[in-house]
């Protein structure tokens, strides 16, 4: 599982016209997730999330509060480019988790930030939707975390398959 984390002014997204988050000072968090991702990877990333002291005492200390500690908001933006690899100058995303058990994995990784911090504080996109990402980045300061899947790859064929667009999107299989 992978988390690009973004400490920010301010930031949101919207789907068409439609606002469907909104932050004021807090980060933005583009998640991606591995196909082999479990809980004890969901649960190390929400872990750093919450707990990553990105923001300054108000003494000019940096560096020394969480998100948290400043009773902050968090906007997590669902990205599964960030689980590609690239093949010459074309991304390849099998090592992404398909789109049905993404999702669901996704709403978890919600829920878990929401039950560990304050659940109106908790925002986030439109999961499987064209969006756009509105970043006042504060700093600017990105800290991207990694947690490597423990389970070992399964090993099974990729598959080809149309998304909502109807545009060809690289599945893999079952995940279990």
């Amino acid at each position: 599982m992978k988390a690009l984390i973004q400490r920010v002014a301010k930031a949101s997204v919207t789907v068409g016209d439609r606002t469907v988050g909104s932050i004021g000072h807090g980060l933005c968090v583009l998640v991606g997730i591995h196909r082999n991702d479990t809980d004890a990877e969901m649960e190390y990333i929400v872990r750093k999330i919450l707990n990553l002291r990105l923001f300054s005492d108000g003494e000019d200390k940096k560096w020394m509060n969480s998100v948290v500690d400043m009773d902050y908001e968090v906007l997590c933006v669902s990205q599964f480019t960030l689980e590609s690899t690239l093949k010459g100058n074309k991304p390849d995303f099998r090592e992404a988790m398909v789109s049905e058990k993404s999702k669901a994995f996704y709403g978890k990784f919600l829920e878990a930030l929401k039950s560990q911090y304050k659940p109106e504080k908790i925002q986030d996109g439109e999961f499987g939707s064209y969006m756009q990402v509105h970043i006042q980045n504060d700093g600017p300061v990105t800290i991207p975390i990694e947690k490597k899947p423990t389970k070992p790859d399964s090993g099974k064929a990729n598959s080809k398959s149309n998304d909502a667009s109807g545009q060809a999107a690289v599945c893999q299989g079952d995940n279990s």
